[in-house]
């Protein structure tokens, strides 16, 4: 073999070797039956019925102590995670808090924030911990919507970090801000950060992409498409305190730190009526919506959840080391959403077939 064909011969394994093929990462080992993980048959096949028949699920995916339990519908399906894309943004944070590329305290102002409307020289003293935890005072109009209109005040009303309003400028602009002081794209973090050591089953870096409309505010919607299985394994690293395979990913202080939370769930609550107790009571930390008790169940102490518009969801309940991954896909279900109190029905009957 001459010197060029065998240049040629080692670039190809070279390149073969390096290039990063996880669409086919590791699958969840799964229990051989729901008897065996220590669950009701009876009680769980019920519960694919009042899927079918009361919700628009489209992928349901439930790990027990690290192996599947349940599944129901297409978990290999891509598509819109919603608001449980700032959830994701939270964990990537972690390492570079740690190694003081971002630095919490740092203000707008130092950041050279600014925004279409221009934004006030109160709003610019908000900090980067003040929008990850939604309380930033600023009230400048998102490119994508998603904000509590019934509870945004008048601009300059509020100083930084003293009010609680769930506004997606703050999540969009935090997404600016990762991507300008990492120097690089959220989606490659993800790929390289989540994706890559987790062996996402369905991950498509191509997918991903942001929207708004740029005439209302210059920072876009980071959106993320992903599997219900692969949000299950996000999941299942937060359950584990940032460890994956015995190899710890994301410090046990961020991930502790990210679901600790910062506005209680009296002031959360006070904003919407949960009067008939349909979901749980949930305070807001960096990102994720905790909570401890639903239906006074206190298995649901420390329990936390990733939500996103029309369905979309990843609920942990570490007392029972279970996590739960929901998807509507809404163009599959003909833009029919499953409400957040169908979901937690779904929960609740998945932790009541629990066999104590």
């Amino acid at each position: 073999m001459n010197l060029s064909k065998l240049t040629f011969f080692f670039s190809v394994i070279l390149f073969l070797c390096c290039e990063r093929d996880i669409k086919n990462g590791q699958s969840i080992e799964k229990y051989s039956s729901y008897k065996k993980a220590g669950f009701d048959t009876e009680k769980l096949d019920q519960l694919s019925k009042f899927i079918e028949e009361k919700s628009n699920t489209t992928g349901l995916y439930v790990v027990h102590k690290g192996k599947e339990l349940f599944q129901y519908g297409d978990i290999n399906d891509i598509s819109y995670i919603a608001s449980c894309r700032k959830s994701i943004l939270a964990i990537l944070m972690g390492k570079y808090v740690e190694n003081k590329t971002i630095n919490l305290e740092m203000t707008l102002d130092e950041l050279q924030i600014d925004d279409v409307e221009g934004l006030l020289d109160i709003e610019k003293r908000a900090k980067i911990d003040h929008l990850a935890t939604s309380r930033s005072g600023v009230f400048h109009v998102a490119s994508n919507g998603g904000y509590d209109e019934k509870n945004i005040l008048p601009r300059g009303s509020k100083e930084p970090g003293s009010y609680y309003v769930y506004n997606n400028w703050d999540f969009n602009a935090l997404g600016f801000i990762f991507e300008k002081l990492v120097k690089n794209s959220i989606y490659n973090e993800l790929e390289d950060q989540i994706a890559q050591p987790l062996g996402f089953q369905n991950w498509d870096l191509k997918l991903q992409k942001r929207s708004g409309d740029s005439k209302k505010s210059k920072y876009l919607a980071y959106h993320m498409h992903l599997s219900t299985q692969d949000m299950a394994k996000v999941g299942q690293v937060m359950l584990n305190n940032g460890k994956w395979n015995g190899k710890q990913l994301f410090s046990k202080n961020w991930i502790n730190k990210i679901i600790t939370p910062v506005t209680s769930k009296d002031t959360v609550m006070s904003r919407t009526d949960n009067s008939k107790k349909l979901v749980p009571d949930f305070g807001y930390s960096y990102m994720w919506w905790t909570f401890d008790s639903f239906r006074e169940n206190e298995i649901y102490e420390g329990s936390y959840s990733a939500r996103g518009f029309g369905g979309q969801y990843i609920t942990i309940i570490p007392k029972l080391e279970l996590v739960i991954a929901h998807k509507t896909n809404l163009k599959k279900s003909s833009g029919n959403h499953t409400k957040l109190s169908t979901y937690f029905e779904i929960v609740d009957q998945i932790v009541k077939s629990r066999i104590y």
